[in-house]
């Protein structure tokens, strides 16, 4: 298997897995809001978050892995007179101990056992922002292009109705409207049909081109 880029920081990161051998990974609507309070005890120390989306079988993430500087500034220093001896989580093994964590709560609750996600996550770095906006698209309309939903607009398990509500989020709701320009344009892109070449390169081996459309429905 290639190995797999670590996260490094200040950069962006398309994240995502899919269920060992296609498998769900998700099987109630608890399992969907125990990952995103695993996600907030372990991520949002180390990254901001933009988008998300959680679907049965696969989920995806885009995130900017934060700087050390700013991982520092999130930590309680009382009790340290300088900075030596503190540990900086690796925000590589913070992905991990998520998903490890996901994993064990998923097979205690349903009484199974081995792999829940098929291997080590996926990541892809996202150097320009001229493809930041082309990929959340590509997160918020796959539960339709899977046939979750008629529409991606009515998906529980995304964060598209996050970025045009104004209620308050861990997400970092501003930056992406900045991208997008405003709430509007956010919509009205979202609206479109995109070229998924485009951004090939950041979803190639992603479960959307391996041929599992299908087991979602199962």
């Amino acid at each position: 298997m290639q190995d797999l880029p670590l996260l490094e920081h200040g950069k962006f990161f398309h994240i995502y897995n899919r269920g060992n051998n296609g498998g769900n990974i998700f099987f109630e609507e608890r399992n969907y809001h125990h990952f995103l309070s695993l996600y907030e005890k372990y991520i949002l120390s180390v990254a901001d978050t933009f988008v998300f989306c959680l679907l049965r079988n696969h989920f995806h993430l885009f995130v900017r892995i934060k700087t050390e500087g700013e991982i520092i500034k999130g930590i309680d220093l009382q009790g340290f007179e300088n900075l030596e001896g503190l540990k900086i989580p690796n925000p590589t093994n913070q992905f991990s101990n998520l998903f490890n964590a996901y994993a064990k709560a998923i097979n205690k609750a349903y009484g199974r056992t081995g792999a829940l996600f098929e291997k080590r996550f996926r990541r892809k770095e996202v150097p320009s922002p001229r493809y930041f906006i082309s990929l959340i698209h590509y997160i918020h309309f796959n539960p339709q292009k899977h046939g979750f939903v008629d529409d991606y607009r009515d998906y529980p398990y995304s964060s598209y109705k996050i970025v045009l509500s104004d209620a308050a989020t861990k997400l970092d709701r501003l930056t992406v409207l900045k991208w997008f320009s405003n709430r509007n344009l956010f919509k009205e892109y979202h609206a479109k049909k995109i070229n998924e070449d485009n951004i090939l390169e950041y979803i190639e081996d992603d479960i959307d081109l391996q041929g599992l459309q299908d087991l979602e429905g199962l």
